[in-house]
């Protein structure tokens, strides 16, 4: 089993989000955006980022929505979480047992994860909506292939 990004942590991170979101629900959209501004926070202005920056980040936000639909999957069979259709579509929210379970942790990652959950879910979830937020993120890189590619361009000409 490969401990990073495997259904129970992605689903552990989840968790976080929800925890800090209660009782507000969120749906799958709202989770991958705010797991990815939870991870990444120093590249929107935010406290230092948890994970570092990778070249194949881009491709971080599709595979990441497979991986979060099974970590839910995971937090709804322990009773962590649970999942209830709205006239907007599926929306995730944490029960008391997963509030519990996350107030217990006492690993530093789980508390900067906390904090991190908190900012995101306090800069993204308020003011926009996920497709914009998502579009967003996926501007940013490529504003930033661009100015790289600008930058190879012009040193290679020199």
């Amino acid at each position: 089993m490969n401990p990073l990004n495997s259904p129970v942590e992605v689903g552990m991170r989840t968790l976080v989000l929800l925890a800090r979101s209660h009782p507000d629900p969120l749906d799958l959209s709202w989770l991958v955006v705010l797991d990815h501004a939870m991870l990444h926070s120093s590249q929107f202005d935010g406290p230092p980022s948890l994970h570092p920056r990778l070249p194949a980040q881009p491709g971080e936000l599709g595979l990441k929505r497979q991986l979060m639909q099974e970590g839910l999957e995971v937090l709804i069979r322990a009773g962590l979480a649970t999942v209830e259709a709205t006239s907007d579509g599926l929306v995730y929210q944490v029960t008391q047992r997963g509030s519990g379970f996350v107030g217990i942790l006492e690993a530093p990652y789980v508390g900067e994860l906390c904090q991190r959950a908190q900012w995101a879910i306090d800069q993204f979830a308020s003011t926009t909506d996920a497709v914009a937020a998502t579009h967003d993120i996926t501007a940013r890189w490529h504003d930033e292939f661009t100015a790289s590619t600008r930058h190879l361009g012009v040193v290679g000409h020199e």
